[in-house]
């Protein structure tokens, strides 16, 4: 197979005249270019050129191959236009996956900012998952960037493992949720132990954790009767009546079920967000570009 490089050289003495003028061109010797077209005829088969004192002139097989060497050329130009637009943002992809309500609230205002302030090129393609998912599917290559969550105080999972890079995008508080019936509804603010004897609802795997671990630093083992992971379900059980529960106040921006009164707690809690990719994956400007995005905003914080 011929040496692409080699062909390139070819062309380039085609069009300048001489060996000489394309080896100034090229910022090359003329030794070396001659040894670059001796060694592509040695290839070719068959002479490429004739030499003479007033320059160089193709052969029939040279103007032959001069027609292959200009589509190769117009492909490498098109090619460097394409990643010229990658590199300039005009264009590229990311695969970013989140937990539900950062996509129902965080991700709405990113693709904003990407899009009418930023890089309308910009694709962004999107994915629902949990933190242990979403950091598995960035390590396994099916994401590019993972928006996560780890609650303040539980650190027997790290935000951000060692084997994969992030940054942090921010935090919201986490509150509690009452029926507006509830004795405690009216209140400012209130200790978590002053509902011990509530009925509670529990979401996720590390939203139970992080109930179990507030409610025994208040003291109190909370009775888990149901364990939801959609908020909007919870705010449905809480309206009736029929528990309590802990949420993010991101979950209560995105929608806010009739009924449901939101209180913080006297020792506020608060839920942190990361940007999370591979090692070496903010190198791709588009994927900058959005881990930058979600850093600068700060999220719900």
């Amino acid at each position: 197979m011929l040496d692409p490089a080699k062909v390139l050289v070819f062309q380039a003495v085609i069009r300048h005249g001489s060996i000489s003028s394309a080896a100034r061109a090229l910022g090359w010797t003329q030794p070396a270019v001659s040894q670059q077209m001796r060694a592509l005829e040695r290839a070719a088969g068959t002479p490429l050129l004739t030499r003479s004192a007033k320059g160089v002139t193709p052969t029939e097989a040279g103007r032959a191959l001069l027609g292959h060497a200009e589509v190769i050329i117009g492909h490498l130009e098109a090619a460097t236009e394409v990643l010229s637009r990658f590199a300039s943002l005009e264009r590229g992809t990311v695969r970013l996956t989140a937990f539900p309500s950062a996509l129902a609230t965080v991700v709405p205002l990113l693709l904003d900012r990407l899009h009418v302030q930023h890089a309308s090129g910009i694709e962004l393609l999107l994915s629902e998952n949990e933190p242990p998912e979403a950091l598995d599917a960035v390590r396994t290559g099916q994401a590019d960037v993972a928006l996560t969550f780890a609650h303040a105080g539980l650190t027997q999972i790290p935000a951000i493992p060692d084997d994969l890079r992030g940054v942090s995008a921010g935090a919201d508080d986490v509150v509690v949720i009452l029926p507006t019936d509830h004795t405690q509804a009216g209140r400012p603010t209130l200790e978590l132990a002053d509902l011990a004897e509530d009925d509670w609802i529990a979401g996720c795997s590390r939203c139970r954790d992080h109930l179990l671990y507030q409610a025994h630093r208040a003291g109190f083992t909370p009775r888990i009767c149901h364990q939801i992971d959609d908020y909007v379900t919870t705010q449905a059980l809480v309206a009736r009546g029929l528990a309590v529960s802990l949420v993010p106040s991101s979950a209560l921006q995105a929608y806010r079920y009739p009924g449901v009164v939101s209180v913080a707690t006297a020792h506020p809690m608060r839920r942190h967000f990361y940007a999370v990719h591979r090692s070496g994956a903010d190198s791709i400007p588009a994927v900058r570009l959005v881990v930058r995005l979600l850093r600068e905003s700060g999220l719900a914080s």
